[in-house]
């Protein structure tokens, strides 16, 4: 039998060594993280020190906390009131009301802005009506809405009359920013309209929309709050006004709280989404 010649086989390729982030790199890392972590530290301590200095002030005698309460009284009636289940009720009917409010707002705000993309001559001759109602106070429709929708749905009424104008005003800016470039390519190619306004400009609207939702958040709730201040028999401004009739600043002042917390449980959510939406966004491009 024949012997085969020997051949050496070629040594296997070896994977090439992992590298990891550069020193400089992770040193600017570690300094990033440690400027939030300072930034949220310093948050706390101004927010510390203005409860330490109310409580100081109000224990002193240097304001009356007859008028203006102080920390260690709020806490107490917080727990009153929640022990009593009056300030969730109260609670949940204002959150209730602003995401009604939220959500009636942007979806008719973005349906309006989509129909002033699609037709230039309504977006002409509506436009100006749009910016007189911007500029209307709002709070002058309250007695309408009260008159028309009654005590509760006017309050629905007040949240979306101050939202949906400036939702409007937004997301059509949103639109006519985008590129024009892109639009004159898929016009080029026989895109229709409709093809342009969902694959081109709803998606690349994504963070104008999140910021419009972001701004909505505040606006909607001062809605809601105005509209409980003249119609309504629950929630927090409903205890708010209710608070100051009968002269009870505890109540007002943990209401008040109970808001500003509420805004801020919002504003976080309204963050949630637009970073699921970019990661989603990101994902399918």
């Amino acid at each position: 039998m024949p012997v085969q010649p020997f051949r050496h086989s070629a040594p296997a390729p070896q994977p090439a060594p992992a590298t990891g982030p550069s020193p400089l790199y992770r040193r600017y890392l570690a300094a990033q993280r440690r400027r939030r972590t300072w930034i949220w530290l310093s948050r706390f301590a101004v927010l510390a020190a203005f409860l330490l200095l109310w409580e100081i002030a109000a224990g002193r005698g240097w304001i009356d906390s007859m008028l203006t309460s102080k920390p260690s009284l709020l806490w107490s009636s917080f727990r009153e009131m929640l022990l009593e289940g009056k300030l969730l009720k109260h609670t949940w009917t204002t959150t209730l009301e602003t995401l009604v409010g939220i959500v009636v707002s942007m979806a008719l705000g973005t349906v309006i802005a989509v129909v002033f993309w699609w037709s230039t001559f309504a977006s002409k001759v509506l436009e100006p009506y749009v910016v007189v109602l911007n500029a209307l106070p709002k709070v002058a429709l309250g007695p309408i809405f009260y008159i028309w929708l009654g005590d509760r749905y006017s309050i629905y009424g007040m949240a979306v009359a101050i939202s949906v104008i400036v939702t409007i005003m937004m997301v059509e800016n949103g639109f006519r920013e985008i590129g024009r470039s892109k639009l004159k390519l898929m016009e080029s190619f026989g895109a229709t309209r409709t093809q342009m306004l969902t694959m081109v400009i709803l998606p690349a609207s994504i963070p104008n929309w999140i910021a419009t939702l972001k701004v909505n958040v505040g606006l909607t709730l001062v809605g809601v709050i105005m509209g409980e201040f003249l119609s309504s028999k629950a929630g927090l401004g409903y205890l708010i006004i209710y608070g100051g009739q009968v002269f009870q600043m505890n109540m007002v002042m943990v209401s008040i709280a109970i808001l500003a917390l509420l805004s801020i449980a919002l504003y976080g959510l309204v963050n949630l989404l637009g970073a699921w939406l970019k990661r989603k966004n990101h994902f399918e491009g």
